[in-house]
């Protein structure tokens, strides 16, 4: 013969996924007083391509420094640049903006990368020097 023992059943209160979900949310939204409302997104046109000589022309006339100075010192920028990219380094240079590499690809004759730029407004310039509000009098 078998004895037969009565066992109580206790029921925690659950929730599912998806309420746990929504919960969270609603809960980071609320400690996020500041939201970034991101608009539209625009395809952009490519407009004609920059090469080296017209870049160095460029450096040239914005510095006023003489081209045989310039042409060696972007030389190397660039080599350098493009050595910490294909290592996969995010770039922060102001005022060009933030580089990071998304995807990378070996081919045949080198390797794909796949950048995500990131620039800032003219507008978010000029807070950059005195972050602090005016003080009421």
């Amino acid at each position: 013969m078998s004895s037969t023992t009565k066992t109580s059943k206790v029921r925690k209160a659950t929730t599912s996924p998806k309420a746990a979900s929504l919960a969270s949310r609603s809960a980071s939204a609320k400690s996020v007083d500041t939201a970034v409302v991101v608009s539209e997104t625009v395809d952009v046109v490519a407009g004609p391509e920059l090469k080296k000589p017209e870049l160095i022309d460029l450096v040239v006339e914005r510095s006023g420094i003489k081209k045989r100075f310039a042409k060696p010192t972007i030389e190397a920028a660039l080599a350098v640049l493009g050595e910490a990219l294909a290592e996969g380094r995010t770039l922060n240079l102001k005022p060009m903006g933030k580089a990071k590499v998304q995807k990378s690809k070996e081919i045949a004759r080198g390797r794909v990368l796949s950048l995500r730029m990131r620039q800032q407004n003219a507008a978010g310039t000029e807070s950059d020097s005195d972050p602090l509000a005016e003080a009421a009098e």
